[in-house]
């Protein structure tokens, strides 16, 4: 424990800090977790999905939990896999959309 006034307040600071950041943090892996369970599952809601954890991603960096740089390489990591996903879907999912119109 410390026993500078300072280093004290700065323990508070940090603690209070650690607490509010957990949440963005950890909507963004849960955003990121569901979009990547999405594109394993060929769920035609991929797109939304990874809309979603962008969006966190974002949210996350605004608020300075994640660096941007590193928020930008996991954007860029999803849209590459809905890119070629997009372009390349599997069997089952191009089925459903027939069936759709």
């Amino acid at each position: 424990m410390a026993n500078i006034k300072s280093q004290i307040k700065r323990n508070r600071q940090n603690e209070k800090r650690r607490i509010k950041n957990r949440n963005f943090r950890g909507a963004a892996r849960t955003a990121i977790t569901a979009a990547r369970t999405a594109f394993a599952e060929n769920d035609p809601n991929t797109k939304e999905a990874v809309i979603k954890a962008i969006s966190t991603l974002d949210k996350a960096a605004e608020k300075g939990v994640v660096h941007p740089n590193n928020a930008s390489r996991r954007k860029g990591r999803l849209m590459k896999r809905l890119a070629a996903f997009i372009a390349n879907p599997p069997a089952e999912v191009a089925e459903t959309k027939k069936k759709k119109k």
